[in-house]
């Protein structure tokens, strides 16, 4: 029977797992291994809502092990350590719980056919000052660190004064892509919420002090320019400020520096600029690595198979695929769904020993949500030619539809729809953000 081990239990690699399990699990066809560092996935989408506190996490997150045992696969807890490219085992660090007792020992995981998809993480270029004073958005952990700061950050404020001109309490937020835009209009509509449950001294434009510093002459960069601009004027109605052409060069435990030499006070300071494949990836393989880029990403052909080892694939941000017509698939979660159903596709086929043709990425286009006050986007592909603007309800409605991609490709439409009840039903009697 093949073994097919799929490390990392992000977006993608949970689908893909998923998605197997049903195909060839069921069927006895294959074993299907997820391995991944956490017991629970979370979609990183929403890490930006869960960092203000206006996502319940414990709703949304799924058990690996529920998961495994409902769609025919396997969990494993660990760390990837390393790949034995020639007896075909990866090696497993030992995990530890808080307490620093053992849970699971170090191991070895044969496979056939190995699947990385650990995704990515904040690229801080270095930054003086950036690993020790900001909090970067990586995974449900950091969040609800940055989310328990936030809120004792407030109850701080209530007895401080405020100065002329200034927050009590001022949170900057270094990247102006959809990560740091989200996040700075979630975080205003936090405060609107906080100052209804007894912190009424906390007023969002006024005791708030929302920073969004991008070095690139615009918001949103990567996107369309359109998206960019009418982010921009959605921030500025909610006082955000925004300053673009400015590359942060320090950060210190309450402000961050510009190179142009202005200043900016802090109390919370968020590094959402940049992305980068996790640091061993660059030596994984042992002595006949595998092929990586600058960013850590493992270089794979159009079947996505690494350059090096035709038994072990990449996708999602850990990944680096060159299309046909020359350019790079973007680190997107739609493109790392795709992926995820190409690999479901192409590994069952691979089973049956046939072969397929190679991935095309279709862009789609790129929404950007605004909490509750709008969203923007772009529609590209068949509907248009080009790409046609949305924002307002349409686009929040379209943002929303992606989650709910997401959800069906875990767990089905009843499922889907019992959760969508669920939610529901809990806008009725629970706070409408996290209050511890």
């Amino acid at each position: 029977m093949q073994r097919i081990v799929i490390v990392g239990g992000g977006a993608g690699g949970l689908a893909l797992a998923t998605q197997l399990g049903k195909r060839l699990g069921k069927k006895r066809l294959a074993e299907i291994t997820l391995v991944d560092s956490a017991r629970t996935h979370v979609w990183k989408p929403l890490l930006h809502q869960l960092a203000a506190g206006s996502f319940d996490t414990h709703a949304e997150e799924i058990e690996y092990l529920a998961q495994a045992r409902w769609n025919h696969f396997k969990f494993r807890l660990g760390n990837l350590v390393s790949v034995d490219r020639t007896n075909k085992t990866i090696a497993l660090a030992p995990s530890y719980d808080d307490t620093g007792a053992e849970i699971t020992p170090a191991q070895q995981v044969a496979y056939d056919t190995l699947v990385v998809a650990v995704g990515s993480q904040t690229n801080d270029f270095g930054t003086h000052g950036a690993a020790e004073h900001t909090i970067k958005l990586d995974n449900p952990q950091a969040a609800k660190r940055f989310n328990d700061r936030l809120i004792n950050a407030f109850i701080r404020a209530q007895t401080v004064p405020r100065d002329a001109g200034s927050g009590r309490l001022s949170v900057v937020i270094v990247g102006g892509g959809a990560t740091g835009v989200e996040l700075a209009a979630e975080l205003h509509a936090s405060a609107r919420v906080l100052a209804n449950y007894g912190l009424d001294h906390i007023h969002p434009e006024k005791d708030l002090q929302i920073v969004l510093v991008e070095a690139a002459p615009r918001l949103l960069s990567q996107l369309p320019e359109r998206l960019g601009e009418a982010a921009v004027r959605e921030l500025r109605k909610l006082a955000i400020e925004v300053h673009t052409n400015e590359k942060v060069v320090e950060v210190t435990a309450d402000h961050v520096k510009m190179a142009s030499g202005k200043v900016i006070m802090s109390t919370l300071t968020v590094w959402a600029a940049g992305v980068k494949a996790a640091d061993f990836l660059k030596g994984l393989g042992g002595e006949e690595k595998l092929e990586t880029n600058k960013l850590n990403q493992l270089l794979v052909n159009g079947s996505l198979q690494t350059t090096c080892d035709e038994n072990i694939y990449a996708f999602g941000d850990c990944a680096a695929c060159q299309q046909p017509n020359g350019s790079r698939v973007p680190p997107r979660a739609q493109a790392a769904y795709q992926q995820a159903m190409y690999l479901t596709h192409a590994l069952t086929q691979r089973v049956a020993g046939r072969k397929v043709a190679p991935f095309v990425y279709k862009d789609k286009g790129s929404l950007v949500s605004l909490s509750e006050y709008s969203s923007v986007g772009s529609l590209m592909g068949s509907l248009t030619r080009g790409s046609l603007f949305i924002e307002g309800q349409l686009a929040k409605l379209m943002y929303w539809g992606l989650h709910k991609q997401h959800q069906l490709a875990l767990g089905g439409f009843k499922k889907t729809a019992l959760i969508t009840l669920s939610e529901l039903l809990d806008r009725t009697y629970r706070p409408r953000i996290k209050l511890h």
